[in-house]
């Protein structure tokens, strides 16, 4: 984050041990109508009380050695620690979970955006519709193919890509929408398939964040062509490193696995004998190790994910009652999150102008950990880098490579003031305890009542 003290996430993480989670239904209320709500919660921490929160929270990653080690400890001593038995298990298993038909495990959730893309034949000249609120991960796998990636404006309540929005920038050149479900909660889903489908387009999921997220009882991940997930170590499902697609498409899941082992013959995509590699793929490889250890992880996903999802229905309903606070609002049908972030919008008018990094700094000093999240993704320099670059040149025409033309084309306003707004809380602090959530809504009720004092510190 280039903003003074916002960490980047994953710098965050590694200072603090923790990673995120998200959920929440926004309103609007006016100071008046709950004032005198909450119990008197004292002197902020910040101003020399004593803090609300002295205990730890849950660390991550979690490990149970007597549970856990065992299978890992067995394919280290087998010496077989390249692609085999252990990480066809760990596909088998992620693709029943998910409800897909095939799995493919890739060494990173970039690397099977980047698969996904490539093996649904987007490259050179196609433009990909994405949203602007996210990691940079998405946009970069899109600028991996040679495609160009158009952006779609926000919705904040929600904090997902608007689908008012996109088809307005749908163009001849567009090929495919990469919707986000970001924070770990789905993005509409029902919505984006009806435009995909009425424009011929292919629908890829960055499902990186949304682990068993659900739609009307259905995982997200399933309802495109293919939906991409990350087991990043500050991951739902932390492995240190690791990705999977999941598709029903089984052609189109032999080409993903062609690619990802060098572009060899596989399943229906085969050449003549001895033709030997028949496409220029890749080495993307998972080990046989980071499968034992996604497969432990696994073992707790389904609990953990419900614990979230208490302890954020719970946080929400506590903290959408503080003026100034907005938390996030679902998209229709949405009947599970992930939560890997817990995300509300600050507005410091109603916390007598106290920023937001202000604010921060007081739920730190209440040993709250918080964040305030990603900063406009349209708006970074590494565009004038991609649209000046050799390949690029070669494939655009110079109007489709004017920088300013770009910028204003893709300009981005609600997701520039969600960008300004928005707070995380990371998903270790859901699997707390019912009464630890009382902490944090506690702590966002002592700043909220002195917060004229705060800000004159």
């Amino acid at each position: 984050m280039s903003e003074k003290n916002n960490y980047s996430r994953r710098k965050f993480v590694k200072q603090n041990t923790i990673a995120g989670v998200g959920a929440a239904v926004a309103m609007s209320v006016t100071p008046s109508v709950f004032a005198g709500c909450a119990a008197d919660t004292g002197i902020p921490a910040i101003l020399g009380g004593t803090k609300i929160r002295t205990g730890e929270w849950p660390s991550w990653p979690l490990w149970d050695p007597a549970a856990d080690e065992e299978q890992v400890i067995r394919v280290l001593r087998s010496g077989v620690w390249s692609r085999a038995e252990m990480v066809t298990r760990f596909e088998e298993t992620w693709a029943e979970l998910i409800g897909s038909r095939r799995c493919l495990a890739v060494v990173n959730g970039t690397n099977a955006l980047i698969t996904a893309l490539a093996q649904s034949d987007i490259g050179g000249g196609d433009e990909v519709i994405v949203p602007p609120y996210t990691f940079i991960a998405t946009v970069i796998a899109v600028l991996q193919t040679g495609a160009m990636p158009v952006f779609v404006d926000t919705d904040p309540e929600t904090f997902q890509i608007d689908v008012n929005k996109i088809e307005e920038k749908i163009t001849p050149r567009t090929r495919a929408i990469l919707p986000v479900h970001i924070l770990g909660l789905p993005a509409d889903m029902k919505r984006i398939m009806t435009i995909a489908r009425k424009h011929n387009l292919v629908v890829i999921e960055d499902a990186c964040q949304a682990w068993l997220a659900e739609i009307d009882r259905r995982k997200v991940g399933t309802f495109g062509k293919a939906g991409c997930f990350s087991f990043q170590n500050s991951k739902n499902i932390p492995i240190g490193e690791g990705g999977a697609i999941v598709s029903d498409d089984d052609e189109f899941m032999d080409r993903c696995y062609s690619y990802h082992n060098y572009g060899n013959p596989y399943g229906s995509h085969v050449g003549t004998i001895s033709s030997g590699t028949l496409i220029a793929g890749t080495k993307q490889r998972l080990t046989e190790y980071q499968a034992a250890i996604g497969l432990a992880q696994l073992q707790r996903l389904e609990e953990q994910t419900e614990k979230r999802n208490r302890n954020a229905a719970y946080l929400r309903s506590e903290i959408r009652r503080i003026p100034g606070i907005l938390p996030y609002k679902l998209t229709p049908g949405v009947t599970r999150c992930a939560f890997h972030l817990f995300p509300f919008r600050y507005r410091k008018e109603e916390f007598s102008g106290l920023s937001r990094e202000q604010f921060l700094k007081a739920l730190d000093a209440e040993g709250i950990p918080a964040m305030s999240g990603y900063t406009p993704l349209n708006k970074m320099p590494y565009m004038k880098n991609v649209l000046e670059s050799k390949n690029f040149r070669l494939m655009y025409t110079p109007e489709m490579l004017d920088y300013d033309k770009y910028m204003d084309n893709n300009q981005c306003p609600e997701n520039d003031r969600l960008c300004e707004e928005a707070v995380w809380l990371f998903h270790p602090l859901l699997l707390a305890e019912k009464k630890d959530m009382d902490d944090i809504a506690d702590a966002i009720w002592r700043i909220s009542r002195n917060a004229d004092k705060i800000k004159n510190l």
